[in-house]
């Protein structure tokens, strides 16, 4: 595989960063993972920790050096990630179990597969064309297709933060599967939370990632989105992709056909738990109960 790849997350106008995002590939097969901790939830941001390493663990179990079942494993995968999180909060005798979205690509044979939970999106472009994008579990985009509201209007409607499928939580959720998708040349793939959607438009997002090397793309549209959402805008994180880069000199290209069969390589957001103002010692309290929470739930369900 020969792809260009970049991921940035940012805190926004809030007190503390609830996304959480990661990529992870071994020599035949990619997965890209995205999550937007709920904050009306508590602890949206360990939802969406539990989530991004319990599917980056679980393909790396699983892809040697590429998945049987992509769609399976993206189903199995994020319903692992819910029950983790509801075991967690079981464990830690917490008032409510923590919500997050999430948004899951698996690339593996010039082919993409991908499933979601709630509001973050998957854009697919081709020929700096829309070929698709992921569909809101939402309120306003619920409006949108019944012709109550328009696009534009979806992102400064008061309901727009209202979701109402999520992983973690008693509901089980509905995890909307793609079809598998044939890939070429210089498509490009982006994953984000909706504070980078919400204050740009699919135009600016498509002429953006035409005109302009993966890494500044991405980092001028965390600028206009951040920017646009001032003092009060939401935590923004994307994962942008360009299929079989032609240009290997580009920054963030990566070329697997030197990796061995069995290895991998993972990059993931830091993990700081909320609020910013922990002790140390309760932050690596946090940290270590969530991994304890990974392993227990990984050797119950190889």
């Amino acid at each position: 595989m020969r792809f260009s790849i970049y991921q940035a997350s940012r805190q926004g106008g809030r007190n503390y960063n609830e996304d959480r995002i990661a990529y992870s590939y071994s020599r035949d097969a990619l997965l890209m993972v995205v999550a937007d901790g709920m904050g009306g939830h508590s602890h949206g941001e360990i939802a969406a920790q539990l989530t991004v390493k319990t599917l980056t663990e679980a393909f790396q179990r699983h892809a040697h050096p590429k998945l049987r079942d992509p769609s399976g494993f993206l189903h199995g995968a994020i319903h692992r990630a819910h029950e983790a999180i509801n075991q967690y909060a079981t464990e830690q005798r917490l008032n409510e179990a923590p919500h997050t979205t999430c948004v899951a690509c698996v690339i593996q044979d010039d082919t993409a597969w991908w499933a979601h939970v709630g509001d973050s999106r998957l854009y697919l472009f081709s020929d700096n064309n829309l070929i698709l994008r992921t569909h809101d579990h939402s309120a306003v985009q619920q409006m949108f297709d019944e012709g109550k509201i328009s696009e534009a209007e979806m992102s400064e409607h008061p309901d727009r933060n209202k979701v109402y499928n999520c992983v973690g939580g008693y509901l089980v959720p509905e995890i909307e599967l793609s079809r598998p998708m044939p890939l070429t040349k210089q498509d490009r793939i982006l994953i984000c939370t909706d504070g980078l959607w919400g204050q740009v438009t699919t135009e600016q997002i498509a002429t953006t990632l035409s005109r302009f090397p993966l890494a500044r793309a991405v980092e001028f549209l965390m600028d206009h989105a951040e920017l646009r959402g001032g003092r009060h805008g939401d935590n923004l994180s994307a994962i942008a992709l360009t299929w079989e880069s032609p240009d290997e000199s580009e920054d963030y290209t990566v070329s697997t056909v030197a990796m061995a069969e069995n290895t991998f390589t993972t990059k993931m957001s830091s993990y700081t738990p909320s609020p910013a103002d922990l002790a140390e010692e309760e932050v690596e309290r946090v940290i270590a109960e969530i991994q304890h929470t990974i392993r227990k739930f990984s050797d119950e369900n190889p």
